[in-house]
């Protein structure tokens, strides 16, 4: 049994059919890679995958770590390990990020952190994602580029340390800098406790990410899966190969 298992997985959003489909599974100890072009689907996973109250689940079943989860609350799922890394991260005016994330963990873990060792965890981690320290008492993504949304994204999943981490399109907006800094942050947590699946368009983060295997998304369901030979492919040939033929 796979830690993340989704099977046969159709989602509508608003009555439109998004899902057609999907089976896939993760483990901890893996890198798992979604690509595809715009439209595809593969936000709507991410969303689908963490509880979004948008998304209408029409068949197919989700479990995690042995447990059915398909209709579980988001903070139920976030408290079992799950993590979503999301493609436009909100802003929370008067919220700084040192006590978002304090509130986080504490709310993830069952825990009250102790303020003098999580201030220096925060130090360190942000330090090694190369973060203005400052950026601690700032308020939440309010004023942030999309490159220093990304890179506190990050900065939440290597302080909550989840055992799977979904991250969506985590390289959007990012310098191929930051793009380093982020991949290497991800991939130092991968280990047998941590396992991520990473969704993008471009090959540029898989430069730095290894992953196990690479499944590639179209019109709602997965065309071909494969190692990350699939990426240079792509790079190479685009999507258009991939896509069925029209019906006759």
């Amino acid at each position: 049994m796979a830690d993340l298992e989704i099977r046969d997985l159709h989602v509508t959003v608003d009555k439109q059919p998004i899902l057609r489909g999907i089976s896939l599974d993760v483990n901890r100890g893996e890198l798992v890679a979604i690509m595809g072009p715009n439209g595809s689907g593969k936000s709507t996973l991410a969303a689908t995958l963490l509880g979004s109250p948008t998304i209408t689940i029409t068949k197919g079943m989700i479990t995690f770590l042995g447990k059915d989860i398909t209709t579980l609350a988001p903070d139920k799922r976030a408290k079992l390990g799950l993590f979503l890394s999301f493609q436009y991260p909100a802003a929370i005016p008067g919220v700084s990020v040192s006590n978002f994330l304090r509130t986080a963990v504490g709310a993830v873990t069952g825990t009250h952190p102790d303020p003098v060792r999580f201030h220096a965890l925060l130090k360190e981690t942000m330090a090694s994602l190369k973060i203005d320290p400052a950026f601690a008492s700032r308020a939440l993504n309010e004023g942030f580029s999309g490159g220093e949304k990304k890179q506190t994204e990050i900065l939440q999943l290597l302080m909550l340390k989840p055992k799977l981490a979904i991250l969506d399109e985590v390289d959007s907006g990012l310098d191929v800098d930051s793009v380093k800094i982020v991949a290497e942050g991800v991939q130092r947590l991968v280990s047998p406790a941590f396992g991520a699946l990473v969704i993008t368009h471009y090959q540029r983060l898989l430069d730095y990410l290894t992953p196990h295997t690479v499944n590639i998304m179209i019109n709602g369901k997965f065309v071909k899966s494969g190692g990350p030979e699939l990426v240079a492919a792509i790079e190479k040939q685009g999507y258009d190969w991939l896509k069925p033929p029209p019906p006759l």
